[in-house]
């Protein structure tokens, strides 16, 4: 989830540059680098790759699974081996624990060290205690690479967890291929990406915008969408995904605005929506913007009834903020609530509230946040190591009961199999659950298996 601001330089008004442009601004970097692996998370051996009949726990698969294996890469001469030499093992938790992200990112801290308590007290991995590795990327990108390399190079740390937004997860991209690293991303996300040293394990394109798109055309007869966005690279690629795809359903797009990040006037772009007349505005706004944006739609009487909205960007804690009678009879998509009703979630939820009282909801970054740690154990347990390229190798196939669901780490993308999840805001700030895909959704972040995409990967990835 692309949540708060800071992805991109700021600007005044809306603004109109490309997509492909906006990609290369958010990334002056190495190339996005091709190919992948797999992970895994593990409270039993028994060996199984049925994500729908997964049992509770991770389960770590010895057989052919899908994709197993990483994808063939040279390592790098600068790569370096976590430091198992003694009783423990260090891991990473890379998020912002200040500045302006602090507010989301803290909390997917709190839940990954519950998870790592929570192994511990069980033993920990491979009969080694996992010991936890805080660094602050204070809101900063520059600060979460020096940050990632210090991790990596003195730390010799096995894992990392973090990051939240685009940019900062493209900014450490490199370091980690440099040094043969393992990163555990937790956040939703554009797609248009793969890397070998990355492990996905929020959602990619097709695993929650796609799906909410066909969703509002298919099921609720919306056909004219308004865009509206933050101006940096998420929602520009996520718009830019979106267009074919409801063009091929025979819908039309009414109208497309960005504004800058924290941006927190909206009137003229109500008055545009309304003279627009949209079926569905299609949010992809982040942080604060999304107070502003749907206060000042209610002032001027735009309801969820007059004209409903789907975000991709606003969880439970932005309900909060917002207000929940703001909010109420509007939609979102994720792969977790804080309501989805399994056994897993049950004991998520009340575990983490009584650990930590002072975070009121739980949300999907969060969840998955926490599973990436299991993921993570069982792949070390499977591979009977913590050597990176071990561990990624023994990773495809590998599945959990997760709160949101049974997941499984496809071992080609080093994405997740995720259960897609549209709910509609309900008056006490929690989501009602209206539609879910059944089953867990094959990752695919290049969207190659969808005949509307063809030719945006070779417009959207630069190199």
């Amino acid at each position: 989830m692309q949540r708060l601001p800071l992805d991109a330089p700021s600007s005044t008004g809306t603004s109109t540059c490309s997509p492909t442009r906006f990609l290369r601004l958010a990334l002056p970097l190495a190339a996005l680098s091709l190919f992948v692996a797999g992970c895994g998370g593990s409270k039993t051996e028994t060996a199984s790759t049925d994500v729908g009949n997964s049992t509770s726990g991770a389960t770590a698969s010895t057989g052919n699974s899908p994709a197993t294996g990483p994808a063939t890469k040279m390592v790098s001469a600068d790569a370096v081996q976590p430091d198992v030499s003694g009783p423990t093992v260090k891991v990473g938790l890379l998020h912002s624990l200040s500045g302006t992200m602090a507010i989301s990112e803290s909390s997917v801290k709190d839940a990954e060290m519950m998870a790592i308590d929570e192994i511990n007290a069980k033993g920990g991995v491979l009969g080694k205690k996992i010991v936890p590795v805080v660094e602050d990327g204070a809101s900063d990108w520059p600060t979460f690479k020096t940050k990632a390399e210090k991790l990596l190079t003195q730390d010799k740390v096995a894992a990392v967890f973090g990051c939240w937004t685009s940019v900062s997860r493209k900014t450490v991209l490199p370091t980690f291929e440099k040094y043969n690293g393992l990163l555990f991303y937790p956040v939703q996300y554009e797609g248009m990406e793969t890397s070998p040293n990355i492990f996905y394990t929020g959602a990619t394109t097709n695993q929650q915008i796609s799906p909410a798109v066909e969703w509002l055309i298919k099921t609720k007869g919306l056909k004219k969408f308004f865009l509206l966005g933050s101006d940096y690279v998420f929602p520009r690629t996520a718009n830019a995904e979106i267009k074919p795809q409801v063009a091929a359903l025979g819908g039309t797009i009414v109208g497309e605005e960005y504004t800058p990040l924290g941006h927190r006037e909206y009137s003229t772009i109500v008055d545009k929506i309304k003279a627009a007349k949209p079926d569905v505005v299609f949010n992809s706004l982040n942080g604060d913007s999304n107070v502003e944006f749907f206060k000042q739609m209610k002032a001027v009487g735009l309801t969820a009834k007059d004209m409903p909205t789907m975000s991709v960007s606003i969880a439970e804690p932005e309900i909060r903020a917002i207000g929940p009678s703001t909010l109420a009879g509007h939609w979102a998509v994720w792969n977790y609530f804080e309501t989805t009703k399994t056994p897993a979630n049950t004991k998520f939820v009340a575990d983490f509230k009584s650990k930590f009282p002072k975070t009121p909801v739980t949300d999907d970054p969060m969840e998955a946040g926490y599973f990436g740690v299991y993921l993570w154990k069982a792949a070390v347990e499977k591979a009977k190591s913590f050597d990176v390229d071990k561990v990624k190798a023994a990773a495809g196939g590998i599945t959990y009961s997760a709160p949101g669901g049974p997941v499984m780490i496809d071992g080609k993308t080093q994405h997740m199999y995720k259960t897609v999840r549209i709910g509609v805001v309900k008056p006490d700030g929690m989501f009602q659950e209206v539609w879910n895909s059944g089953k867990p959704v094959k990752p695919d972040p290049y969207l190659e298996g969808y005949p509307w995409a063809k030719g945006l990967k070779d417009k959207l990835v630069t190199s």
